[in-house]
């Protein structure tokens, strides 16, 4: 038995979490630099940064006890002047007794609190004195101790590199230089590789709408592996959908020419009542076998075009009245959409028949939506359908016990031609309860 297991994740962090397979892909490789990058600087600022910063101060802080205890053992302005020249010449370190001051009460805090620590410490175990510092870089590179002595207060001014190692920004530097650069470098491989998994997403949807769409297999070895099993998928279906087309179109034939004889020969016969319910079977027929071979067909290689909605809209709404159905239209100008006229002529068609042959009145609504594209609305006053079977009425053939989804002469494909045509330009039809109380039906198509 195989055990799944999965990785929890806190709902609250997932929000923040990249959706995209080139943020999640960035992410993997990008976050272990970044948590490596911090540890290492972490480890050189604690293991290493602050040993030398403390070796440093210590050596600093002795000089500067050997010049207190000078001072105390000659506090002469004689043996002063000789030590500060001395400490200058051996130890570039510059001293000066301010006579009757007393040290600062306030301290400006270093850049890194590291600086501050070391240099406490190492005065905190040389001097037995008051003293205090200031390591904040405000004297031009120079760190200012001041002691309390008898007279005053000494005064030593020494390099900030005497006191600190002052190298560590340009190890921060080039660990953040790294990360950028190793960032973009992930940036462009990742790219490419999302890239092809988006061309292959694209020739996807390109061919569920119809479209001829160029597409080449490239990127990883993965990608190209579905975007060749994708190309034969699409091969498959083509030639089953070719195959499927011819055999319908055969029958369709074969059916026509005894179709025809007995049409011609009702035209011949004696009128009757007998002969017009023939007739009417005939007709019944005709148009049965039209629907197979449309929905056989299906789009039959019409081209997209981009059509103004609402002069389209309204010859299906004229021929719909022609046939004796009461039709009000409410049609927005101006609307455009890519689609293939035939092919959305007779999906509209049959939504409108369907609705005209299960109430008196249909309404026909063409507007825009607030986030892009359009919708087509038909609304009709008849029984409706229960809202639980909307799905099952637009299965192909099948035939509801209200017998909503379909015209009275048709099979059962009203609906599911047009939801198909609806889907293979990117929409998609629905079915709502209607305001005039029958059934509504909502053609959402793209901008």
């Amino acid at each position: 038995m195989r055990l799944r297991t999965r990785l929890f994740i806190p709902r609250q962090i997932k929000r923040w979490l990249p959706t995209s397979l080139f943020g999640r892909s960035l992410l993997i490789i990008v976050l272990p630099v970044a948590v490596m990058q911090i540890a290492v600087t972490w480890g050189f600022f604690d293991a290493h940064w602050e040993t030398v910063n403390s070796r440093l101060s210590e050596g600093l802080a002795g000089d500067i006890a050997w010049a207190v205890a000078t001072y105390q053992d000659d506090p002469s302005p004689a043996a002063v002047d000789r030590m500060a020249q001395r400490a200058e010449e051996t130890m570039d370190l510059s001293i000066a007794l301010l006579r009757g001051r007393e040290l600062p009460t306030s301290k400006r805090p270093a850049m890194f609190a590291s600086l501050d620590r070391s240099m406490q410490r190492a005065l905190e175990e040389r001097l037995d004195e008051p003293f205090w510092f200031d390591a904040s870089n405000r004297y031009a590179a120079h760190v200012q101790i001041q002691v309390k002595v008898r007279e005053g207060v000494l005064r030593i001014y020494a390099p900030t590199d005497r006191a600190f190692a002052t190298q560590g920004h340009i190890f921060i530097l080039w660990m953040v230089v790294a990360t950028m650069l190793l960032t973009a470098i992930a940036i462009l491989f990742i790219r490419n590789q999302v890239r092809a998994i988006e061309r292959l997403a694209d020739a996807a949807d390109a061919f569920g709408r119809g479209l001829d769409h160029e597409f080449k297999p490239h990127g990883a070895r993965e990608v190209r592996q579905a975007a060749q099993a994708f190309l034969a998928m699409k091969a498959r279906i083509q030639r089953h959908i070719e195959q499927r087309t011819a055999l319908l179109a055969s029958v369709s034939h074969d059916l026509r020419t005894p179709l025809t004889r007995l049409k011609l020969e009702m035209a011949l016969a004696e009128p009757g009542a007998q002969v017009e319910a023939i007739k009417r079977d005939l007709s019944e027929m005709e148009h049965m076998i039209d629907e197979y071979l449309a929905f056989a067909r299906g789009e039959g290689g019409e081209a997209l075009q981009e059509v103004e909605l609402a002069p389209l809209i309204a010859g299906v709404c004229a021929a719909a009245e022609r046939g004796g159905a009461r039709v009000e239209t409410v049609l927005e100008q101006d609307l455009a959409a890519n689609l293939r006229p035939s092919a959305f002529k007779r999906a509209l068609a049959n939504l409108v028949d369907n609705a005209a042959a299960h109430g008196e009145t249909v309404r026909v609504t063409l507007e825009a939506r607030l986030t892009g594209g359009v919708n087509i609305v038909v609304d009709d006053d008849g029984p409706g359908i229960p809202e639980d079977r909307y799905e099952e009425a637009f299965k192909p053939f099948n035939r509801l016990d209200e017998s909503r989804n379909q015209n009275e002469k048709g099979v059962g494909l009203g609906l599911a031609l047009a939801r198909d045509m609806a889907r293979g330009l990117g929409g998609d039809l629905v079915l709502e309860r209607s305001p005039m109380g029958g059934l509504r039906a909502v053609m959402r198509l793209p901008g």
